[in-house]
């Protein structure tokens, strides 16, 4: 997926109210960009960072600019818009370029299912149905460890109960892990910051729900999909 407008480089002043961030740019101005991260960002969101923003001139956006990258000035980078992962994994299903998927010919975003929730994709084709939900990781406290969640996520638990009653129901369930980072070659549970999230993953593959994870490649051009990487309960 490339972005659709340059990148254009800055430095992070502060985050706050989680969607806002100041920024500097190289010649000096200032300005705020929205910030597409409803998490912590532990991490990735002090003061002084390198990040990457994608201009705008769309006159009914307030924000003229989007965060897109940390850049850790050391070859990697981190994407921190959480939208970016259903969209780059929308066109590699639609490719087939996913391995570990059963087979399937039909591809489904944003369908409802369970008590009022949404699955981020629904794919059908031989046999049952696949329901994959997707998360954006981002966090790693160790040197090529990635973990999820960067903080409480109720509704990411939520999601691995809808998962587990389709897995019970003879559905084929998965949890999808993209991690947002390239400086990371295996995944796990942060299931200090999070108990009860671990708790409901512990349900949820006792119940039959598998799970994928993979990395990307990323640079101020775009971000595609990488490797499939371990993750470790």
């Amino acid at each position: 997926m490339e972005f659709a407008t340059p990148l254009v480089p800055a430095r992070l002043i502060k985050r706050y109210k989680r969607f806002l961030a100041d920024i500097r740019l190289e010649d000096g101005r200032e300005a705020t960009a929205h910030c597409a991260n409803p998490g912590s960002m532990m991490g990735l969101a002090e003061p002084g960072m390198k990040v990457w923003l994608e201009p705008n001139d769309d006159p009914k956006k307030k924000l003229k600019f989007g965060w897109r990258l940390v850049d850790h000035e050391n070859g990697h980078f981190t994407g921190v818009d959480t939208s970016v992962p259903n969209r780059a994994l929308m066109a590699a299903l639609m490719a087939h370029e996913v391995p570990g998927l059963p087979a399937y010919d039909l591809v489904r975003p944003e369908v409802k299912y369970g008590e009022n929730s949404r699955i981020d994709f629904l794919l059908s084709g031989d046999g049952p149905d696949t329901y994959l939900e997707v998360k954006s990781v981002t966090l790693s406290r160790q040197s090529g460890l990635a973990e999820f969640p960067d903080s409480v996520t109720a509704r990411g638990a939520k999601h691995l109960v809808e998962l587990a009653r389709m897995a019970k129901t003879g559905h084929r369930a998965i949890m999808f892990y993209l991690v947002q980072r390239t400086d990371c070659t295996a995944v796990t549970l942060a299931g200090d910051i999070d108990p009860a999230y671990k708790a409901a993953f512990d349900q949820a593959a006792a119940a039959g729900v598998t799970v994928l994870a993979q990395g990307c490649r990323i640079d101020p051009t775009g971000i595609i999909l990488g490797d499939p990487i371990p993750f470790r309960p």
